[in-house]
């Protein structure tokens, strides 16, 4: 009887023979496989410690600037308090104080991209992402530490929507109107219709603050039910009830008119002297006592308005808007920094401030889109969460696409856009078959 002779077969990387039964063997089983996936988590563990730190001092420096440069738009009217209305140091700064919450509002995104993007510039011109990929490490696996980071940013800017914004708004009020009290001057404004005291609108072409003289005052007065008073004089005099927050107008050579709605009669009494009587301590319980506007709302606040039902008008769409954008300017870190990676991994192609200025625009039209949101919303075009939330899936849906095209190492193709707005061409390369600009474009 003839013998059939089997051919081994190869299972895994050994070989069995007929009747013998043989353990399939992976190579992810091997012992060297084992020990390579606590050592694969050490390194993703000790990078992502690494990127997170690296992200830290441009966020410092970047809050810091961008907060200069908003502080820049106050300086004039700083400078023209301390100078001309002899305003304190103290007082300054507390203003300054409270306007941060609504400069960080903008100011903590517009950081936390920039920092992811300064931090990925770098790593890339040094050639740290080429070693990262060639180490076995995807774009993917530096998400986290980044994701981290982004969430600490929420968290401050959610802070300062939340409680930060209505604390200085309020705050702000009560100083102003502290300062009114303690000191008329600073609230009336030259060629500005002021209007400090309830019922009462004040225009003053101009103010001499040594002398407390005024010149063409316009003054309506509607404290009287059903009764407007309207007054015009080309100069007066500003006095003060010592030891009392009133002040005494004393307006010479003008005219008085006097309608009486209810009557529906009119009449007009000129004089040599008049005066003008303001109460601004009862004006400020008032103002205290007067129902919040939807920024000065905290979140309880704006809740329990939306939760009463009022009648669907300009206000109720502010309060939505308003309690929307609590939450959808905080989430906008996370938008923000996935769109930081992409755009920091492909910029060596180009120069970096390139990079910096792309992220500058997705920022800046960010900022537009939110703008119409609130246009629209205040109208009731459409609803107020498409309006907020909207620039988030814009600028996330962009940022979401050009990572996973960056991830799969697929090119942005920024030298070819760069190339086009200096408005020069590009070359492709001999070696790779890359577009590359021409060597006098390159630094």
């Amino acid at each position: 009887m003839a013998r059939r002779h089997t051919k081994p077969q190869k299972v895994g990387s050994r070989t069995s023979s007929p009747g013998v039964i043989h353990e399939k063997v992976f190579p992810d089983a091997s012992p060297k496989a084992a020990q390579e996936r606590p050592n694969s988590l050490k390194i993703s563990t000790t990078l992502g410690r690494y990127l997170f730190r690296e992200m830290i001092p441009p966020f410092v420096i970047s809050v810091s600037f961008f907060t200069f440069i908003f502080l820049l738009t106050k300086i004039l009217d700083i400078t023209n308090l301390i100078v001309n209305y002899r305003a304190g140091l103290s007082s300054v700064f507390l203003m300054l104080l409270y306007l941060m919450p609504y400069f960080l509002v903008f100011v903590i995104p517009i950081s936390v991209m920039m920092s992811v993007l300064l931090t990925f510039l770098r790593m890339s011109g040094d050639n740290e992402t080429l070693a990262i990929k060639a180490g076995g490490i995807s774009l993917y696996q530096l998400i986290p530490p980044v994701f981290v980071f982004c969430l600490i940013g929420c968290l401050l800017t959610g802070g300062m929507t939340l409680y930060g914004l209505p604390w200085g708004k309020v705050s702000l009020k009560q100083l102003t109107l502290k300062l009114a009290t303690s000191t008329f001057s600073i609230g009336l404004k030259e060629r500005t219709f002021n209007e400090h005291v309830k019922d009462v609108m004040l225009y003053v072409n101009q103010v001499d603050l040594k002398n407390n003289a005024l010149r063409d005052v316009f003054i309506q007065d509607q404290r009287t039910k059903d009764l407007v008073i309207t007054i015009v004089s080309p100069k007066g005099q500003l006095f003060r009830t010592s030891g009392k927050s009133v002040i005494h107008l004393k307006l010479l050579n003008g005219t008085v008119n006097q309608v009486d709605i209810q009557k529906r009669s009119a009449n007009t009494v000129h004089f040599d002297t008049y005066e003008v009587r303001l109460d601004l301590e009862q004006a400020m319980k008032k103002a205290k006592r007067r129902i919040r506007n939807e920024k000065e709302m905290y979140l309880s606040e704006l809740l329990q308005y939306v939760w009463k039902g009022p009648e669907k008008d300009s206000q109720y769409y502010k309060v939505l808007l308003e309690l929307n954008r609590k939450f959808s300017i905080p989430m906008a870190c996370f938008v923000f920094g996935l769109l930081a990676i992409p755009l920091g991994v492909q910029a060596k192609s180009a120069r970096r401030a390139f990079g910096l200025s792309l992220g500058l625009v997705f920022f800046l039209l960010y900022y537009l889109l939110l703008s119409a949101g609130l246009v629209f919303g205040e109208s009731g075009a459409y609803p107020p969460l498409i309006g907020m939330w909207m620039p988030n899936l814009v600028i996330g849906g962009i940022g979401c696409y050009l990572f996973v095209r960056v991830a799969n190492d697929r090119p942005l193709q920024f030298p070819r856009i760069y190339a086009m707005l200096i408005g020069k061409k590009i070359q492709k390369s001999k070696k790779t078959g890359k577009d590359i600009l021409t060597a006098n474009e390159r630094k």
